[in-house]
């Protein structure tokens, strides 16, 4: 039953507003696209039950004014889906581009993830603070980036959201950028400035996430902007170790090639993590055939043992990779 329901779940919430409006959509003014817009008049009548017995929303401490509230729990959820008119008839209503929902997420957080464009503009012309961060220390533009809205993180950016602010991990948006593989944006944030030094909490830059999910035109443009290609990052491990030592769901011919790149580059393959490994002994735990040819055709030395002891060889045939246990002179 509707009674049942807590303002502690907006989800809940919006699925109980749209049952009760289905039937009366003349208070809004207009249905939205499909017609799928829950009238305010609706949507206060159920929430009036809530308000009425002093139920606290999100856990705030005090009674929110039923009008502000009925707007804002439904603009959320508008903004959420992408639903360009309807938000535009809920900010004429009252509802506050300054609300945030129980993560601290504002309309515009939400709408970030959309790819929706027109949204986002609405959004930032009726006063959205564009670099404003919810409980987890995301921006809008973190959330475009990591929702792959390369699109809508461009315009953020042009409308001069801060290219640098992290969220509570310590992530920028270049390396979510990097992360998700998309060139065009890490190449107009590194034109604009970014950094690309920066460490997440665990100490990852923008060229490790970029080297191990095989991307390396990335990996490219961010050695050409300056990063030293044989820096240790997180655990001492280097980009040649996370490139030899590429993600399961990542070609082979990517990870081949970043680790080509890397080499052509000054990738030393005498470095090693805080195992004693070498980028070798990574690929070589890994299974990664391919390029473990490539390190031994570089000069790679299979006889060097880590500090508990063991070969490229011997980690390659623990981990239940014979061939390439074989190609290291293993059993």
């Amino acid at each position: 039953m509707v009674a049942d329901v807590r303002l502690e779940n907006p989800g809940a919430i919006w699925e109980a507003c749209k049952r009760t409006g289905k039937k009366d959509r003349r208070a809004s003014g207009s249905a939205g696209k499909g017609g799928t817009m829950p009238t305010i008049r609706a949507a206060g009548q159920w929430l009036r039950v809530m308000t009425s017995a002093s139920v606290i929303m999100l856990g705030a401490g005090a009674a929110m004014a039923e009008e502000p509230m009925q707007h804002n729990l439904v603009l959320f959820e508008e903004a959420k889906l992408g639903h360009t008119d309807e938000v535009a008839a809920l900010l004429a209503e009252g509802a506050s581009v300054v609300a945030r929902d129980r993560i601290g997420n504002t309309a515009l957080l939400l709408a970030a993830r959309t790819n929706r464009k027109k949204l986002v503009e609405m959004l930032l012309d009726a006063g959205s603070d564009i670099n404003h961060r919810n409980l987890f220390g995301s921006t809008a533009l973190l959330r475009a980036v990591a929702a792959g809205r390369g699109r809508i993180a461009r315009l953020l950016i042009a409308r001069g959201a801060d290219i640098d602010l992290a969220n509570r991990k310590n992530v920028t948006p270049l390396a979510a950028a990097a992360f998700q593989g998309d060139d065009r944006l890490v190449r107009e944030l590194l034109d604009r400035g970014a950094r690309f030094d920066v460490r997440d909490n665990t100490g990852k830059t923008a060229i490790v996430y970029a080297a191990a999910r095989g991307f390396s035109t990335i990996v490219e443009m961010l050695l050409d902007a300056g990063v030293d290609v044989n820096a240790h990052y997180g655990n001492d491990l280097t980009a040649l170790m996370w490139a030899a030592g590429y993600s399961n769901d990542v070609p082979a011919s990517d990870g081949v090639e970043t680790v080509r790149l890397l080499l052509a580059r000054g990738a030393r393959l005498d470095l090693r993590d805080n195992r004693g490994w070498t980028a070798l002994m990574v690929a070589a735990a890994m299974g990664h055939k391919e390029v473990v040819e490539v390190l031994l055709a570089a000069g790679a030395r299979p006889d060097v043992a880590g500090n508990a002891g063991k070969t490229a060889a011997d980690l390659a045939t623990e981990a239940g990779h014979p061939t390439t246990a074989r190609l290291l002179g293993g059993g």
